[in-house]
């Protein structure tokens, strides 16, 4: 597990600073200037972009553990270090972070333009792009920390400019008043940051709990010494740091039932935010049970499976009958997330490696899927300029591309073989069932009640008569386009020719495996000879 500390060009700093930077620069565009700060986020985007895509050009899915690592001292009495690496699941999340950010800025291009109600205040442009600049500087540099206070400090702060996203740029799309929207918007903002804010707290007593026992933050060193020997913990001491982490990762993933914050801030957000929560962000939360739950408290992760496998089926039958039930488009998408989730984690802790092969997957393949349904149901929305589900029908009628790109997101939320969130959940459904039969039996009802409330939300939507009020809607025009068509051709590519991803992954799952020291069940029918 030893590390090669590279000399060369800070690559992976590189990544990160540049949307840093960014968003320094788009917040300092002159008001006057709104289209100027677009274009300048965009540009940022594509670049962070061309950098991730180098890191996964540079990345050898066979080489070291930890790669392009890069490690400085920081605060030297406390062993504090910007330590950083990648495996093949931080790469993996780096590049949909990379990938994604760009069409959530062309899908927002006009959300943030400035309102002329009485009631309304004026709406910064420049603060709304910086803000998601910000936000995936936070996100690319946790994928990449190795040094445990560092990613603290990450998944810390990247809450602030997410609080700000949901609570001063909510959707517009509204029944009530606007001094009731903003009133909505604000509880929403402060529930998520409370709630991750509670997390926090929790994770960092484990921190300087971890730090206690270990006498220093490097994930890489104090694996190794657990590893080796060198570094033993009590069995309470372990279980009690591992709740500690997995409380924080929970809230953020969400897992029922610290779920609740994840519906209202989706709900009052705009599209493209609610896509950078639920798409980008949480996945904050997943990835950091594969690298800190497992790897540093390997015994205790295995000590929490069947409390954790139970809370992640929950979340999968919860999360999709409370989808099958909503009227609000934007909370049944937020609700089928949290039954995506629960897949999720259920995969991780199923502790095979078809599980956490798929679990990988899962993450990416659903970032994909769920970017594409829901900014395609933001330009719905943006059209009608109403979230309920009986204020629309007919669609495909009057806009066949827009109904169109909507069945194929649909589709994929459901995870139709032959796009990309298929082979995730076969994957996880085959590693759950070769441990935990019972379970994989359970998990499959979220299947059918996924294709439920797909399928119910695309008739009630886009077929039957059409409405009055959607007569005059207009079909998806070319910046729009831009936005769902590179998302749909990857949900197909992925879904027929997975190998890219899985040759990327699966290295890191290996290692993963080993630190919880599991091997795949072995198959209970001999093959015929």
């Amino acid at each position: 597990m030893s590390q090669v500390v590279n000399a060369g060009f800070p690559l992976l700093t590189a990544t990160a600073a540049v949307p840093a930077v960014g968003a320094i620069l788009t917040a300092a565009v002159p008001a006057a200037r709104r289209t100027a700060a677009k274009w300048l986020a965009l540009l940022v985007s594509l670049v962070t972009l061309v950098l991730a895509a180098v890191v996964l050009v540079r990345f050898e899915p066979g080489g070291d553990r930890y790669q392009l690592v890069e490690s400085h001292s920081w605060i030297k009495d406390f062993g504090v270090r910007y330590e950083l690496g990648v495996d093949g699941i931080g790469v993996a999340l780096i590049a949909l972070t990379a990938l994604l950010i760009p069409f959530i800025v062309l899908a927002g291009w006009h959300d943030a333009d400035p309102l002329e109600t009485k009631s309304s205040r004026w709406r910064p442009t420049q603060g709304f792009f910086a803000l998601i600049l910000a936000v995936e500087a936070m996100v690319i540099l946790s994928f990449e920390a190795t040094d445990v206070f560092l990613f603290y400090i990450l998944f810390e702060a990247m809450l602030i400019p997410m609080y700000f996203l949901i609570g001063g740029f909510g959707d517009r799309a509204h029944t009530g008043s606007d001094e009731n929207a903003a009133a909505q918007r604000s509880y929403a903002a402060v529930k998520f940051l409370l709630y991750n804010l509670v997390g926090g707290l929790i994770m960092l007593a484990a921190v300087i709990g971890l730090y206690v026992v270990a006498g220093n933050f490097s994930l890489t060193e104090i694996a190794e010494a657990r590893a080796s020997g060198q570094l033993k913990m009590a069995t309470d001491t372990e279980r009690l740091l591992f709740l500690g982490f997995f409380f924080a990762f929970a809230v953020k993933a969400p897992l029922w039932p610290l779920h609740t914050w994840l519906p209202n801030a989706m709900g009052e957000a705009t599209a493209p935010v609610a896509v950078l929560i639920t798409a980008v962000v949480d996945k904050v939360g997943t990835f950091a049970m594969l690298r800190f739950c497992l790897q540093l408290f390997p015994e205790a992760s295995k000590w929490a499976t069947p409390v954790i496998i139970t809370l992640a089926l929950i979340s999968i039958v919860y999360g999709a009958l409370l989808a099958v039930g909503q009227r609000d488009i934007k909370r049944l998408v937020a609700y089928a997330s949290i039954s995506h989730f629960g897949f999720i984690i259920m995969g991780i802790f199923a502790m095979t490696s078809q599980g956490q092969s798929g679990a990988t997957l899962y993450m990416v393949n659903h970032g994909i899927s769920t970017a594409a349904l829901m900014l395609v149901a933001g330009f719905l929305i943006s059209r009608r300029g109403s979230r309920l589900i009986a204020d629309y029908g007919g669609v495909q009628k009057v806009a066949p591309v827009l109904a169109g790109t909507f069945l194929i997101g649909g589709l994929a939320t459901l995870s139709l073989p032959g796009l990309a969130p298929f082979v995730s959940e076969f994957l996880v459904l085959v590693g759950t069932f070769a441990r935990y039969p019972v379970a994989g039996i359970i998990a499959t009802t979220g299947i059918v009640l996924a294709a439920l409330y797909t399928l119910v939300l695309y008739q009630r939507t886009m077929t039957g008569p059409v409405k009055e009020e959607v007569r005059t809607m207009p079909d998806l025009r070319a910046r729009e386009l831009a936005v769902v068509a590179p998302l749909i051709a990857l949900l197909i590519f992925l879904g027929v020719f997975p190998k890219p991803l899985t040759d990327i992954v699966n290295p890191a799952v290996t290692h993963t495996m080993s630190d919880v020291q599991q091997k795949d069940p072995a198959p209970e029918v001999e093959a015929a000879k």
